[in-house]
């Protein structure tokens, strides 16, 4: 067998075809670079080199094995480059969550801080609903997610990214969409409304039930949808009118209007990035310092 050492030293004789001179590109003098040389057709069982005192030539032997010492000093320079950017987070893999509503305001954002910042990261999408990011994130299938809030697990980390109002989604023909200036909550009462479910948009449906029992609103609940461009799509077919988030505006359904809200809290909808503390994972944490 041989070593690296040896293999470099012998690159170094072989290109330079001169001890002397492979003892000062190595920075070493030459008697131990001549054991080593010996070491290595030792360990080979060949001779490399045809030596005399005035020359130094690879035999065929040494022509044949300088090609595969340079492919094998060229591979272990990489392994070294590839776990050394492993370790810094620079190469590797992120699996990201996301829920539907998100994707339209912060999914694009993170994507292009990750292919900027860490461009040698793969990041691996999941659309998924919160409670089963949160699962995932704890299981650690998952290495980070856009949640809707609690983010009830101790174990895992959690940072609000986005603060966002809520619009009212409404068919072009509505009253209240011809309305000059912004919405009241006290408009939808005995409205009919598209609801998010209690199941599968369990934010979205809990923050509305709170927000229209404080003012003392009753809307009519049509339909229950978990999905915003579910609910955007009956609102433009006139089956009801709905509150949505902000970001949701940029979906253009033929058929309906976006008008603002007042509300007591100006931006309630909050979205956060959630991760497992415990992830070992470099490149989850070299993401979340870039972002």
């Amino acid at each position: 067998m041989f070593t690296l050492t040896q293999l470099t030293n012998f690159v170094a004789v072989a290109e330079e075809l001169h001890f002397g001179r492979a003892a000062e590109r190595l920075r070493m003098t030459q008697p131990p670079l001549s054991r080593q040389i010996q070491l290595l057709e030792n360990g080979l069982q060949v001779r490399l080199f045809d030596r005399t005192n005035r020359t130094v030539r690879l035999t065929p032997a040494g022509r044949a094995f300088l090609g595969e010492a340079r492919r094998l000093l060229k591979q272990a320079e990489h392994a070294t480059l590839s776990v050394r950017q492993f370790s810094a987070g620079e190469v590797g893999t992120i699996a990201i969550g996301f829920t539907a509503a998100s994707a339209y305001a912060q999914l694009g954002r993170l994507l292009e801080t990750a292919s900027s910042a860490l461009p040698g990261v793969e990041v691996v999408l999941r659309e998924m609903v919160t409670r089963d990011q949160l699962e995932a994130l704890s299981e650690g299938s998952l290495d980070l997610g856009l949640v809707r809030p609690p983010v009830p697990d101790a174990e895992l980390d959690s940072r609000t990214v986005l603060r966002e109002p809520l619009l009212a989604a409404l068919p072009e023909g509505h009253p209240l969409a011809r309305r000059e200036g912004p919405l009241s909550l006290a408009d939808f009462d005995g409205e009919r409304l598209i609801m998010y479910s209690p199941t599968e948009a369990r934010y979205f449906h809990d923050l509305l039930i709170s927000v229209f029992r404080a003012a003392g609103v009753v809307p009519v609940y049509a339909q229950y949808l978990s999905q915003v461009h579910s609910i955007l799509a009956l609102v433009g077919g006139g089956w009801g009118a709905a509150l949505v988030p902000e970001a949701a505006a940029q979906l253009r359904y033929a058929g309906l209007r976006f008008k603002e809200v007042e509300l007591p809290e100006p931006r309630p909808v909050e979205l956060n990035l959630a991760w497992r503390g415990s992830n070992d994972n470099p490149a989850l944490h070299a993401f979340l310092d870039r972002l």
